[in-house]
């Protein structure tokens, strides 16, 4: 699968595109190129584009994630910055994301296929599979209700082994359960 080409003219339509958020000093001198009917303003520039929008995630037919300077709160207006490149395309049914967590911040996040060069053997879902998984891994790094009959050691540890199979096996959560019972 290759990635199309995207550009001021088609940027906005059934993408995925992870944003970093920059400082509004970094626009300050900028003119707005367009204004959504949302409100949402854009600069655009030959390498890429300035988004400033109180609202982020699912933007209507598009996956676009903020990575924040700092703790992230919707509805505060921020920009964020995006190079064309890093438009890929975006469809709820096509199996075109993969999950990665970090144990250390347990921070769970969902990233293209084609945005990186994937060198581990990982499950590729559809959007919706996709935020199922991200929902239930949360559950197990958060919550204890789930390990209720589950014979395991350390919880930590087990933890590891349960988000472990859910990024990369295509098992059901039930299923990984009845392995511990």
């Amino acid at each position: 699968m290759e990635n199309k080409i995207y550009n001021k003219q088609n940027f906005h339509s059934y993408t995925f595109c992870i944003w970093r958020e920059v400082l509004f000093s970094e626009i300050n001198d900028i003119k707005i190129s367009y204004k959504s009917k949302s409100g949402s303003q854009y600069i655009f520039s030959t390498d890429g584009l300035y988004r400033i929008s109180n609202h982020w995630g699912r933007v209507a037919n598009c996956h676009w994630r903020l990575i924040p300077l700092d703790k992230f709160k919707n509805q505060k207006t921020i920009v964020g910055y995006a190079n064309w490149t890093d438009f890929y395309s975006n469809n709820d049914n096509s199996k075109l994301f993969f999950i990665k967590v970090d144990f250390e911040t347990q921070d769970v996040n969902f990233y293209h296929k084609l945005s990186t060069e994937i060198q581990e053997k990982i499950v590729i879902r559809n959007a919706k599979e996709t935020a199922k998984t991200i929902q239930i891994i949360k559950m197990v790094l958060n919550e204890k209700d789930w390990t209720k009959h589950l014979k395991y050691q350390d919880l930590e540890v087990f933890r590891k082994i349960i988000v472990n199979e859910l990024i990369y096996s295509e098992k059901r959560f039930i299923e990984i359960k009845r392995q511990y019972l």
